[in-house]
C-alpha cells in the first residue's frame, strides 16, 4: 500500500530540518511490549495455536487462559476454524496470545448503490488507492447498522466492521455513528495551525488495505504532487501538512501507550470522517491518522471496537 523510498526520504527530511531522524516502534516506557502477529491457522486447540505466517514459516504460540477472539462474534480461541486468517495480540515476545481477531474486515467508503430488501448489497468508493468494493449488509445485521448510519444512500458515508467468508465481504457492527454530510461536503477546519500546538488530539482508526504485516498509517494532510492523489488534503482536524516518511508519534491515550509509526499511504478517506471516538472518553472530532491493523493492536487498540482517543506529533 505505501510509497517507495519511505526511510530515505525521513533520513533526508532530518538532515533538511537539522534533527535526528526518529525511531520507528513502540515507546520503552508504555510497559510491558504488545506484539501483532498475524498468519493462517493451521491447528488450534484449548491451549495452543499454530499458524503459518505470510511469509511461509509455521509460528506455535500459547493461548492465554483468558485469552478471548472474534469471528464475526465473541467465541474461544479454540473454537476457531482452521483456515482462519488472523491477526492477535501477543504477549512476552509473541509467544503468548492475549486477544484473537479472525477474518475480521473494515469497510469504510462513500455508498455508490444499495440493492437488496432483505440482504443488502452495497458498493463503496473506498477512495482512488483503494477502488470499489462490493459488501454485504445480512439482514440480522442491517438493524444495528441503520441504527448509528440512517441514510442508505449514494453520496454518504459508510463505515463497519465485519468478517470475510466465502469469498464475501459481510458487515456486521458500525464503526462510528455516519456522518449527517454527503461525503464531498466536510465541515471546515479549526483556525489554521499555527505550530504552537506540540501535540492534536482526535481519533485514530485502523484499514485493513495496508500490506499484512505492515506498520504503519495513512494521513489525511498529505501534498497532492507527494501521493498522486487529488482528494487528499481534507480534514476538519486543522492537521499540519507532512510528507510521506514522516514518522508520527501516536499516543493511545485510553491505553497509555505511545509509539512512533511511519505515514505511507493517503488518508484521503479518513479525513472526511469528521466523527468522534468515545473510548474510555469523547476526543476532539477528526480522524487524524487511519494505522495498520498491526500498528493499531501493538498500541492497544481493538479491531472491534474501531478507534481509540489519540494524540500526535511529529517523532
Amino acid at each position: 500500500m505505501g510509497y517507495p523510498s519511505v526511510e530515505r526520504r525521513r533520513v533526508l527530511a532530518a538532515a533538511a530540518l537539522g534533527r535526528e531522524s526518529g525511531v520507528e516502534g513502540p515507546d520503552p516506557g508504555s510497559g510491558e511490549p504488545l506484539r501483532a502477529v498475524v498468519g493462517e491457522i493451521l491447528d488450534v486447540s484449548p491451549h495452543l495455536m499454530t499458524i503459518e505466517t505470510p511469509d511461509g514459516a509455521q509460528e506455535r504460540l500459547v493461548i492465554a487462559p483468558w485469552a478471548t477472539a472474534w469471528h464475526g462474534g465473541d467465541t474461544a480461541p479454540a473454537d476457531l476454524p482452521v483456515g482462519a486468517m488472523v491477526i492477535m495480540r501477543t504477549l512476552r515476545d509473541g509467544r503468548v496470545v492475549d486477544r484473537v481477531w479472525a477474518d475480521t474486515t473494515r469497510l469504510t467508503g462513500t455508498i455508490l448503490s444499495v440493492e437488496g430488501r432483505r440482504d443488502l448489497t452495497v458498493e463503496l468508493d473506498s477512495g482512488p488507492h483503494r477502488g470499489h468494493r462490493t459488501i454485504v449488509i445480512p439482514y440480522r445485521a442491517s438493524g444495528r447498522l441503520q441504527v448509528r448510519h440512517p441514510k442508505f444512500e449514494p453520496g454518504y458515508l459508510f463505515d463497519a466492521i465485519g468478517v470475510r467468508r466465502d469469498g464475501a465481504s459481510l458487515a456486521l457492527l458500525p464503526a462510528t455513528s455516519q456522518p449527517a454530510y454527503p461525503a464531498r461536503s466536510v465541515p471546515p477546519p479549526p483556525p489554521a495551525y499555527a505550530g504552537m500546538q506540540s501535540r492534536i488530539a482526535g481519533t485514530a482508526t485502523w484499514s485493513d488495505t495496508f500490506d499484512e504485516e505492515e506498520r504503519g498509517a495513512a494521513y489525511p494532510m498529505l501534498e497532492r504532487s507527494d501521493t498522486g492523489c487529488t482528494q487528499v488534503g481534507v480534514s476538519c482536524a486543522g492537521l499540519p501538512y507532512l510528507a510521506v516518511g514522516s514518522l508520527l508519534q501516536v499516543k493511545n491515550v485510553c491505553s497509555d501507550r505511545t509509539a512512533n509509526v511511519p505515514v505511507v499511504a493517503c488518508g484521503c478517506l479518513a479525513g472526511r470522517f469528521c466523527d468522534r471516538c468515545v473510548e474510555c472518553d469523547t476526543s476532539p472530532r477528526g480522524r487524524i491518522a487511519e494505522l495498520s491493523p498491526s500498528s493499531f493492536v501493538e498500541l492497544g487498540g481493538d479491531l472491534v471496537k474501531g478507534c481509540f482517543n489519540a494524540q500526535i506529533g511529529l517523532g
